[in-house]
């Protein structure tokens, strides 16, 4: 882990493990709520839609818990320069810096 205090490893923890209890409250809510709709309609589709969604938001989120015990945490996958702590507070999966982000969003 580069750059980051213990404070600050312990603070995305914790919005991790807060997004990872949401999300997987919501699974169980969009579960229910396929199981008692029938037909193929609109709100089935879209409930279905939101479901995949959630489970890969959740798979995201324990991805980034997991990587939270690596010694890479917080390091840019493309060029290997500490995420500041400010970025990584606001989009805690993130996995590049803004200068990398920047030039995958113009690819």
């Amino acid at each position: 882990m580069t750059g980051l205090s213990r404070i600050q490893t312990d603070a995305i923890a914790e919005e991790l493990r807060e997004q990872h209890l949401w999300r997987t409250s919501r699974l169980q809510e969009l579960t229910t709520l396929v199981e008692t709709t029938e037909g193929d309609g609109d709100l089935r589709q879209r409930t279905l839609a939101d479901l995949a969604a959630t489970e890969r938001a959740i798979a995201e989120i324990e991805k980034g818990l997991a990587r939270l015990s690596e010694r890479d945490y917080g390091q840019c996958e493309d060029c290997g320069t500490s995420i500041p702590y400010e970025r990584l507070k606001i989009r805690p999966l993130t996995r590049h810096c803004m200068p990398c982000r920047r030039a995958h969003e113009s690819r």
